[in-house]
C-alpha cells in the first residue's frame, strides 16, 4: 500500500488496484503537486464541509465516478448536487472493497460557502480511521486537541497519524504533539499548514516536540509505504 501527502490536508492511498483521496483540495492550493484532471480516484474520503476539503470532489467525482464518502448531512447534499455518496457519521463503520472506514469525533466547523454568498450546513466535522492490508491510518481531519484521542489509540493501534498543525483554525504543533503522545501512533505526519497566511508554520518544530521521535514530514507528492 502507497500512501502519499499533496499539500494542505490531501492524502492520497493506492491500495489493490483502488485509488482512495481524503479532502482533494486541489485548485487553489499553491502547495498541491497534483492537477485535478490527472487524477485517478475510485473513492473520495471527506472529513468535513469546509472549502479546502471539499475541494474539487464534485469535479472529481464525476470524472471518475468515483464514490463519495463523508457524513450524512455532507453526503445528501453532494448526492443533490449529481454525484456517488455513502453517508456516515461520527462512531460508525463500514465495510467497502478496499477495507473498513470509520469515523471519529473532531472539533471544528463544518460549513460549506457557495459562491452566492451562502454557507450550507455541512454535517458534524470528522477525523478518519482507514483498516486497509491490515494496517490502520488516522486522518484527523481539521481539529482542536482533544483526550479521547487517547481512547482512539487505544482501540486502534495506528501506523500512521495526518496530524493538523497550522494553529488558529486547528491545534498548532504543540497541541498537535500532544495529540501524537495520545494517539501513540507508529508514525505521525503533520498536514494543514503554510497554505495561507494565519497557517503559516514550521513543520520541523512540530517534529522536534515529538517524544516518540516518530515524526516525518512529507513534501507534496512524496509517500509512504505501509
Amino acid at each position: 500500500m502507497k500512501v502519499s501527502y499533496h499539500g494542505h490536508s490531501v492524502v492520497k492511498v493506492e491500495t489493490g488496484g483502488k485509488t482512495i483521496i481524503v479532502d482533494p483540495f486541489i485548485n487553489g492550493n499553491e502547495l498541491t503537486d497534483l492537477k485535478v484532471n490527472e487524477i485517478n480516484a475510485d473513492y473520495i474520503i471527506l472529513t468535513h464541509a469546509h472549502n479546502d476539503h471539499v475541494g474539487d470532489t464534485l469535479e472529481l467525482a464525476k470524472k471518475n465516478d468515483a464514490l463519495v464518502i463523508t457524513n450524512a448531512d455532507l453526503a445528501t447534499y453532494l448526492g443533490w448536487q449529481g454525484v456517488r455518496t455513502h453517508g456516515m457519521n461520527i462512531g460508525g463503520a463500514f465495510e467497502f472493497d478496499f477495507g473498513k472506514v470509520k469515523m471519529t469525533q473532531a472539533f471544528h466547523g463544518s460549513g460549506y460557502a457557495t459562491s452566492d454568498q451562502q454557507i450550507i450546513y455541512g454535517g458534524m466535522p470528522a477525523g478518519v480511521l482507514l483498516f486497509i492490508e491490515g494496517k490502520t491510518i488516522y486522518h484527523a481531519g481539521d481539529t482542536g486537541l482533544f483526550s479521547d484521542m487517547k481512547l482512539i489509540g487505544e482501540l486502534h493501534p495506528i501506523d500512521l497519524a495526518f496530524l493538523p498543525i497550522g494553529d488558529n483554525f486547528t491545534m498548532g504543533p504543540e497541541d498537535a504533539a500532544i495529540a501524537a503522545e495520545f494517539l501513540q501512533a507508529k508514525k505521525v505526519v503533520p498536514i494543514h499548514f503554510n497554505t495561507f497566511p494565519p497557517i503559516k508554520q514550521d513543520p520541523q518544530k512540530f517534529i522536534q516536540l515529538l517524544k516518540a521521535e516518530n515524526g516525518q514530514v512529507l513534501k507534496p507528492g512524496e509517500s509512504i509505504k505501509l
